[in-house]
């Protein structure tokens, strides 16, 4: 297994921010934490390049693949280990499943940190969309509006924002918003969350819709002929 992760590692290459550069400064930065995932990419990605030992736990949903697991799982966690630090991985859409458990976090004063992966999208199924079925897209954009021209493929600058605001949810909620858009920004965000002991840290970043999980296995087709690339 070690000489397959050394000699086919797998990478996220991007100008941009992206899930691993995220992930791989959780491993650098917190030693000890419970780590929480929702369900959806954000899920997979953490299961790729998280890395744990014996100070470092990982709770997810496996075979049953609840969206919307991961808030009020983090929320459970931290009040069964008071003293640890709680981070909660999280998509834009799965966070709107339960996302008024954010009063609850507020009213118990838990410094449970969530990090929100906004693509502006329900990512897994439309990297589906995008690769088996011919980029024939539906609805899986959070962005759209009434109005938006529904053969829409691409995000353009006259996209609609992607609903809600986290920002302002987190100030409607009194807890702390972090907006990161860049590599450079995302330790910093963790350090402000750390230290904001006195209850929950919103951290958005913002990704790109376009970064997809590979390695993928198309249906009905045997392992040996996974896509390792696109």
């Amino acid at each position: 297994m070690n000489n397959w992760k050394i000699n086919y590692p797998i990478t996220m290459i991007s100008n941009e921010m992206t899930p691993q550069d995220i992930i791989m400064e959780i491993n650098q930065y917190f030693k000890k934490a419970i780590v929480v995932t929702d369900v959806g990419q954000n899920q997979l990605w953490t299961t790729q390049f998280l890395e744990l030992d014996e100070n470092k736990q990982l709770l997810t949903s496996g075979g049953m693949g609840t969206m919307g697991y991961g808030f009020p799982a983090a929320i459970g966690a931290q009040l069964g280990n008071p003293d640890k630090t709680v981070l909660a991985i999280t998509g834009d859409g799965g966070f709107q499943m339960n996302l008024q458990e954010m009063a609850t976090v507020t009213a118990y004063e838990l410094p449970v940190i969530i990090c929100i992966f906004n693509n502006g999208c329900l990512g897994n199924v439309r990297q589906w969309q995008e690769i088996f079925f011919h980029k024939r897209y539906s609805s899986t954009c959070l962005q759209f509006r009434k109005s938006c021209n529904r053969l829409c493929h691409d995000e353009t600058p006259n996209c609609p924002k992607g609903l809600p605001d986290y920002q302002i949810l987190a100030q409607c909620y009194e807890a702390m918003g972090i907006l990161v858009t860049k590599k450079e920004e995302i330790k910093g965000a963790f350090q402000t969350a750390e230290n904001n002991k006195k209850g929950p840290t919103i951290i958005e970043f913002l990704i790109q819709k376009e970064d997809n999980v590979l390695p993928i296995v198309a249906p009905g087709i045997p392992l040996d002929q996974m896509l390792l690339t696109l």
